[in-house]
């Protein structure tokens, strides 16, 4: 793919990469090449920012700057803030997500973000910095997709696209939480948007 959209590229609410603190971690970050620098990026997320679930961090966060400010949040705040870094240092991004059963077969269903990132040299790659622990081991690992979940409960999906944006719905929804205690409670289970610049992964 020789030419990506410009929206793969742009800041939004979100996305915020252009906070001064996004800005200097971002810098912090970058290395000798793209590869390098998105591996720093994805790692350091999945590292520093601790899953609020896992951690039993109440507070909600949901921009980039948010997410780094509190040092924790959900995997759609997690990728939010993955993207801003990546962004701001050039590569190309976008949000996949898929639904997912909160728990287990019965329980409510989620959406669950994650991330895709396009390399000059592989094109674009899904990733999930959610957060390691005993059953998740996500690395990075371009040309061999690593996610933290497979799809195994029937209405579990896995999205095809990979969106510039993230999910207005799933925004909206996550800024109108009151705590972690709560979703926990009543997951998000977000529609895609029938609008808005997608790619179609194969």
């Amino acid at each position: 793919m020789s030419t990506l959209p410009s929206a793969f590229v742009a800041a939004c609410d979100a996305v915020d990469f252009h906070h001064p603190e996004v800005q200097r971690l971002a810098r912090s970050l970058a290395a000798a090449t793209p590869r390098a620098t998105a591996q720093r990026c994805f790692e350091w997320v999945r590292d520093q920012i601790e899953h609020s679930i896992d951690f039993k961090r109440d507070e909600v966060s949901v921009d980039a700057s948010d997410a780094l400010a509190k040092g924790t949040g959900l995997c759609t705040a997690k990728s939010h803030l993955l993207v801003a870094l990546l962004r701001a240092n050039g590569i190309p991004s976008g949000f996949c997500y898929q639904r997912l059963t909160l728990r287990d077969a019965g329980s409510p269903f989620c959406t669950h973000g994650l991330v895709a990132l396009w390399l000059e040299e592989g094109g674009w790659y899904r990733c999930d910095a959610r957060g390691n622990k005993a059953t998740v081991q996500c690395e990075f690992t371009p040309g061999a997709e690593n996610l933290a979940f497979p799809v195994a409960n029937e209405g579990e999906q896995l999205y095809p696209q990979v969106w510039a944006q993230p999910w207005p719905e799933l925004v909206r929804r996550m800024r109108e939480l009151p705590s972690i205690s709560a979703y926990c409670v009543t997951p998000i289970d977000a529609a895609p948007p029938t609008d808005g610049v997608a790619l179609t992964l194969e």
